[in-house]
């Protein structure tokens, strides 16, 4: 699988204030990567660095496997922040002016841009007067006017109703489904990049604590008997022919996670014991999604 965006070390120092620190991520062709944490912690700097909107620090960058960044970033679009839409503008008139602004003489592309966004019949209606679901999708609307191959957005829901952000949330996985864009999207609405992620980059203080995929997550959070034993092969054993179990791994450090027969712990330890192991933990562990990313962005959600 080809990449998309390659970074490596990458640093951004405003004075003596370091706000992304030796980031290095890897997007690959067709990835909707979820970039995770709390207000300040470096989201919006990154994709800045990315677009070319501020220089980093240091560190190296590199677009669709090649380090021409100029070449690379006009294969992308882009919502950072709050985007500037012209409020006395029709969705159209706001399209056809900023085609204007990046070159694009042709305009026959506004209104299937338009239709895709769900923005096609609001005729003379202005900017003004949408909804900042509308606006979101306009502004979404702007960014694919270069045809891009990649998409960042920032926040894209912030804000929004619970239709607005199902309204944004189809929106992106069509164009990552029928039209092959790969995005790279922050939010800090962690049960809605849930249901579109297919990576995450989780950041702390402008470091990237780590970098998963989705599948991973799953796994991370799914409920196990957590067990700790000085013999973790002997206690496959007995987990296999003395319990039963079918389903659960065998980690370093003689760690074993027992995913079925969450309802006999008390069984699996006197087993364990019978067979002379040494049992130091046993219990049912597990968390929801929103505790995991938590615990990982630091704790305490509060900014």
């Amino acid at each position: 699988m080809s990449m998309v965006l390659q970074t490596n070390g990458l640093t951004k120092k405003f004075g003596k204030q370091t706000a992304v620190n030796n980031v290095s991520m890897n997007i690959k062709k067709g990835d909707i990567y979820g970039l995770i944490g709390k207000n300040g912690a470096g989201k919006t700097t990154i994709m800045k660095m990315i677009c070319g909107l501020i220089k980093s620090s240091s560190g190296e960058m590199e677009l669709f496997e090649s380090s021409n960044l100029d070449k690379g970033r006009r294969r992308i679009g882009c919502i950072i922040e709050q985007p500037a839409l012209y409020p006395s503008m029709t969705a159209k008139q706001n399209l056809i002016y900023y085609s204007k602004l990046i070159g694009v003489a042709d305009y026959s592309n506004v209104d299937k841009i338009l239709n895709l966004v769900g923005l096609k019949n609001t005729g003379k209606k202005k900017a003004d007067n949408f909804s900042l679901g509308m606006k979101q999708r306009l502004s979404i609307a702007i960014s694919l006017l270069g045809n891009p191959d990649f998409l960042i957005l920032d926040e894209p829901i912030n804000g929004l109703d619970p239709a607005g952000i199902k309204q944004i949330r189809e929106l992106i996985l069509k164009l990552n489904r029928d039209y092959g864009i790969t995005v790279l999207i922050s939010s800090h609405i962690l049960g809605e990049l849930s249901k579109i992620t297919t990576k995450y980059g989780v950041i702390n203080k402008g470091v990237l604590v780590d970098e998963f995929e989705a599948l991973d997550l799953e796994e991370r959070c799914r409920s196990c008997i957590k067990i700790e034993t000085d013999d973790s092969e002997k206690a496959a054993y007995v987990l296999k022919n003395k319990v039963k179990s079918t389903d659960f791994k065998v980690f370093d450090h003689g760690r074993i996670c027992v995913y079925d027969c969450l309802d006999k712990c008390a069984e699996i330890n006197k087993k364990l014991v019978q067979n002379d192991i040494a049992v130091s933990f046993i219990g049912v562990t597990g968390e929801d999604l929103e505790a995991y990313f938590v615990k990982m962005m630091g704790g305490d959600s509060n900014d």
